[in-house]
């Protein structure tokens, strides 16, 4: 936690605090086996150093952490960190099964699908 608000400072989000809390609780081993993510990316974002996509970040440790939903197209109301996933599964099709390839139609075809270049 200490190393969040030294590097943030005063304007820490709040979902960079639950991050920081989580990892307080537990490690950040864990935290990032529970977001799915690695613990480097874990360890830049608490040190404000991470040069990805922050809001990427912000939508999964709230799905993880906060239980944040959005609205699929496909899933209906589904977790934030969920929809990221299969987001990011989405670049590329693969015909593995038929829940992929649904998926792939519906994320690239969806209005919260990210600008393309963003990580």
């Amino acid at each position: 936690m200490d190393t969040a608000r030294a590097a943030w400072g005063g304007e820490m989000p709040d979902w960079v605090e639950r991050l920081a809390a989580e990892c307080a609780q537990t490690s950040q081993n864990k935290v990032a086996a529970r977001l799915n993510r690695s613990a480097s990316l874990v360890s830049a974002v608490l040190r404000n150093k991470y040069r990805g996509d922050m809001t990427a970040v912000e939508e999964v440790v709230r799905g993880v952490f906060e239980r944040a939903t959005v609205r699929c197209p496909a899933l209906g109301e589904i977790r934030a960190n969920v929809c990221r996933d299969w987001q990011q599964k989405s670049r590329s099709y693969s015909n593995v099964n038929s829940a992929r390839q649904r998926m792939f139609r519906a994320c690239n075809a969806c209005p919260r699908k990210r600008k393309e270049g963003a990580r």
